[in-house]
């Protein structure tokens, strides 16, 4: 199963740059996507249907804001929109597809750049989103959580971070948290494939950041322990320019089968 995610920053924006004919030509079998922006029925799914793709969206009550999807040519057993927990869900931040034996999850973590207020809300989603993993892990091991979590874990993961003191993104309180993450059974999929620095997945729009590759690495496909020796390859299309993101790919090979 080849999987990609991508914070779009805007998912009518993206279809403006043609978003949907880059989306045919790397052809992922399942494309989550971050920040949509959009109401269900803003979003114009016909060019998707056209390739194959069911759309499931989880949008925010405030319009413009936040959202989350997955577009799969996977017929999924089971969809979940949010946490059930109202707080997160009116925001849309998290969605769920199950697929045999695999859970995947798409997740847009708050950012908590605004202020100290949202970084506070920041930091409760964070606490309350770990047990939520860890909770459906004792019914569904193999899960995938993708998505934009506006955190860079690691020195490697930032440009300067000699400068980013004190910046959200880059906090202690939050690279202690994808520790405690990854102390919980979860594995960064980058990381097993590709250990070498300057590889971002966002970067500013202000500054001329992106040419000078001034970045941060903030997308991920965190994967369950189990789920590791079923990764085949992991990478950053930083080639995709639909946004200040780019995408963020995964391929997972399918369960073995039971004689």
């Amino acid at each position: 199963m080849k999987i990609i995610s991508y914070n779009v920053n805007g998912i009518r924006s993206a279809m403006n740059k043609n978003l949907a004919g880059w989306l045919k030509e790397v052809s992922p079998d399942v494309f989550c996507v971050q920040e949509t922006k959009a109401q269900p029925e803003q979003i114009d799914t016909m060019p998707f249907s056209e390739m194959g793709y069911t759309c499931f969206f989880h949008s925010a009550l405030k319009k413009g804001y936040s959202g989350v999807g997955i577009f799969t040519k996977i017929p999924p057993d089971n969809v979940v929109i949010g946490m059930d927990n109202h707080k997160y869900d009116s925001e849309g931040r998290v969605i769920r597809a199950d697929f045999d034996d695999l859970t995947l999850i798409c997740v847009y973590i708050p950012s908590g750049s605004s202020g100290g207020e949202r970084q506070q809300f920041k930091m409760e989603f964070l606490d309350d989103f770990i047990k939520f993993i860890k909770h459906l892990k004792q019914t569904r091991p193999n899960i995938i959580v993708c998505g934009d979590y506006n955190i860079c874990h690691k020195p490697i993961d930032i440009n300067h971070p000699e400068r980013q003191t004190g910046v959200s993104g880059f906090l202690p309180e939050e690279r202690q948290w994808m520790d405690d993450y990854e102390a919980a059974g979860m594995v960064d999929s980058f990381r097993e494939f590709d250990k070498s620095a300057e590889k971002y997945s966002w970067w500013s729009f202000r500054t001329d950041a992106r040419s000078r590759n001034m970045g941060w690495r903030i997308d991920y496909h965190w994967v369950s322990e189990q789920l590791k020796p079923r990764l085949l390859s992991a990478g950053i299309l930083s080639d995709a320019v639909h946004s200040d993101h780019c995408p963020v790919l995964v391929e997972i090979m399918e369960a073995p089968t039971e004689l």
